[in-house]
């Protein structure tokens, strides 16, 4: 195995316990593999979010009844020295707590930086396309 491969399957570690975390609605299993400088360019408001965040994931987390469905699909990881991106097809379902059925997929980015032995997430970006008709609205019904 490589150096290289090492780091991917680290990477790939590091990545399954973050979204574990999110699918069991856990915060701290969520945060920990968060940078302290984590940013975010999430599907929600605000355009930009700092830090981990914990008070803001548990109220998401309330919101939905039961485990979050959140799998990575054709998730692509590159990695040079402290530096790596992974990007692929976010998968998101779940019930929320007032009954809505959520099946989203949407397009999904980290970057994540080597901190010491571990690496962590330092950046997250979401997006959903949107309808160019003039109308603007989000795209949300494509599937891959």
């Amino acid at each position: 195995m490589t150096p290289a491969d090492n780091d991917e399957a680290a990477i790939r570690l590091a990545i399954e316990a973050w979204t574990r975390g999110l699918h069991d609605k856990d915060v701290r299993g969520t945060t920990a593999v968060l940078a302290d400088d984590f940013v975010r360019y999430s599907l929600a408001p605000p355009l930009r979010s700092t830090g981990p965040n914990p008070v803001g994931l548990q109220a998401w987390f309330d919101t939905w009844s039961g485990p979050i469905g959140y799998d990575l699909a054709a998730l692509d990881i590159a990695a040079a020295g402290d530096v790596a991106f992974a990007h692929g097809l976010a998968h998101l379902t779940g019930t929320k707590t007032d009954g809505a059925v959520t099946d989203l997929w949407f397009r999904y980015t980290l970057g994540l930086r080597q901190r010491g032995e571990a690496w962590k997430i330092v950046h997250a970006h979401e997006s959903v396309p949107f309808l160019m008709d003039g109308s603007f609205k989000a795209a949300i019904d494509l599937k891959p």
